[in-house]
């Protein structure tokens, strides 16, 4: 009897490594030929990126000592709490969208405008030229649907094959909710240029984009396209795709100028002293994006409280400030209506100007008063 029990626990470990070793195999096989995960730098790109301050011992830094690796007992208590049943981090309902009509973008003469997708993703129209910002227009911020939750809006307000030609697009770093894979393969034939913190471009080649139309920019760098400049400022945050290329590439904050606005672009960032320093450098801002969700108390340093979202508004000098990052994908333990209540509360007690847009309405940077209603209070 004794002897059959151990035969039969040996078969049991046995399957179970059978079954472990599967499942790593199909792992590795997924990482390295699915293109979701994009490409890796050269030894040539690596030896140019060493001449970047943010740049040491093979990865990028922040400036600020950022912790970014979590204890096992905080893994624990964020996976736990990510996959734990709690309520109203997901809306009950879809969210709201109000729909655009291609022509009306084709046609557009009016003042500089921007129109938002949820979450960090804008098309900005100014001086003519069709600007898109961190296009993650996907329905999941994952390299496959399984692995992550879906867009909170069951639909865009505008699909990408109706969208016309885009003149240039921004990313901010190469995160699956800010980079996504399957919105650049349909948007990379409408599209002229596209710009990056160092080392983004290596996944947009990787998709099939020509070297050419890709300009890769560090901190503080400027250029222009054409009347209109952009430029590469810093965020606190990391970046990565896979499970070994943490901090292969840059992520950063951006600032679009034309001759009549000033926009700032936060990207993900923790609240630090580099919001100051954009603004006291190209401040005051007529407008500014700043994210506003998917915070936890164990990755302060990554991403903002929102309390900290309406002092970085009044820190890069912002006439206007719109809170990002939220209201796309639970990508936290937070409630989804979290951010906007608590932003908003501290944006009355700071005076900051704050605009609350549906997702698809058109924001005009001149006359933005009619956007401050309280679109997500009947929503569960």
């Amino acid at each position: 009897m004794k002897n059959k029990f151990f035969k039969y626990l040996k078969r049991m470990i046995a399957g179970i490594g059978i079954l472990v070793g599967i499942v790593l195999l199909i792992a590795i096989l997924f990482i390295n030929l699915s293109p979701e995960f994009g490409g890796k730098a050269t030894d040539e790109q690596r030896d140019s990126y060493a001449s970047s301050k943010n740049y040491k011992d093979g990865k990028f830094i922040n400036t600020n000592e950022v912790k970014l690796d979590m204890s096992l007992s905080d893994m624990g208590k964020s996976l736990i709490g990510y996959l734990k049943s709690q309520p109203n981090t997901v809306p009950k309902d879809n969210l709201p969208i109000k729909e655009v009509d291609s022509l009306d973008i084709v046609e557009f003469k009016k003042e500089s405008s921007l129109i938002w997708f949820g979450h960090s993703s804008f098309l900005l129209q100014v001086n003519h030229k069709n600007i898109l910002i961190d296009p993650m227009l996907g329905n999941v911020p994952a390299p496959h649907p399984l692995l992550g939750g879906k867009r909170f809006s069951k639909s865009l307000p505008i699909e990408i094959e109706k969208m016309p030609k885009i003149d240039a697009v921004l990313i901010s770093h190469d995160h699956y909710d800010h980079l996504d894979y399957g919105s650049i393969q349909k948007l990379k034939g409408k599209v002229t240029m596209f710009y990056t913190p160092l080392g983004v471009g290596i996944h947009l080649q990787k998709w099939g984009i020509e070297k050419e139309r890709i300009i890769e920019l560090d901190w503080w760098e400027e250029i222009m396209f054409e009347e209109i400049k952009f430029i590469c400022t810093p965020a606190q945050h990391f970046s990565g795709r896979g499970l070994a290329d943490r901090a292969k590439t840059l992520w950063s904050s951006w600032i679009i100028q034309s001759d009549k606005e000033n926009i700032f672009f936060s990207g993900d960032s923790g609240y630090a002293d580099h919001f100051k320093q954009i603004g006291e450098k190209y401040g005051p801002f007529d407008f500014a994006m700043i994210e506003c969700g998917q915070y936890n108390e164990m990755w302060p340093d990554i991403h903002m409280f929102p309390e900290e979202t309406a002092q970085a508004g009044l820190d890069v000098r912002a006439k206007v400030i719109m809170p990002i990052h939220w209201s796309g994908f639970k990508l936290a333990m937070h409630t989804w209506k979290d951010p906007i209540e608590r932003v908003s509360k501290k944006a009355k007690e700071l005076n900051i100007s704050m605009i609350t847009p549906i997702i698809g309405e058109s924001i005009f940077l001149k006359e933005n008063n009619n956007l401050k209603k309280s679109w997500w209070e009947n929503i569960e």
